[in-house]
């Protein structure tokens, strides 16, 4: 294989990761699905199974908290032909309200995964999710989402997050 096509073919894995990672950030079940080949699996320690049914158990627990971050570092990715196996390291941030005020949970750890080629298109065929340590804090964020005042633009769910609007003029320019 030459050193082009397997920078390529890195390149295409560790875009999944990161089309994952943005899928559940922004609550887009879609997005999450398509980085899956249908018959992949997922073992997230809470959940076991097929990525499909992982993806039907993880939304509605999306919906229990405000917001989500899932930061990707360093993705190490080994290419055998259509084969691959790669570890992406992961900061994940969840705010979620409890009775006593909103907490800030941080979870780390690595994403194990099994990419395939099939028909010419690389997905996740297995992902395990290894965790290393976590975090949990009262939260101290204090941005005003709702002053109609404040002229900054915050994240948001789903596709009315500025994110869709910008990455499809790139698609039409």
């Amino acid at each position: 294989m030459n050193r082009l096509a397997l920078a390529a073919d890195k390149l295409e894995c560790s875009e999944l990761v990161a089309r994952f990672a943005r899928g559940i950030d922004r609550c887009d079940a879609g997005l999450v699905h398509d980085c899956f080949h249908p018959d992949a699996t997922d073992d997230h320690g809470m959940f076991k199974g097929t990525a499909s049914d992982f993806v039907d158990w993880v939304m509605p627990l999306l919906d229990t908290m405000k917001r989500t971050q899932h930061m990707i570092g360093q993705c190490l990715i080994n290419i055998d032909g259509d084969h691959a196996a790669g570890e992406s390291y992961f900061v994940a941030h969840h705010t979620m309200a409890t009775s006593d005020g909103d907490i800030l949970m941080i979870v780390a750890g690595r994403y194990l995964d099994r990419f395939e080629r099939r028909d010419g298109e690389w997905k996740i065929s297995n992902r395990h999710a290894v965790y290393d340590w976590n975090s949990v804090n009262p939260s101290t964020d204090n941005w005003d989402r709702d002053d109609p005042e404040n002229p900054s633009e915050y994240g948001r769910r789903g596709q009315q997050d500025a994110s869709y609007a910008h990455l499809l003029h790139a698609k039409s320019s």
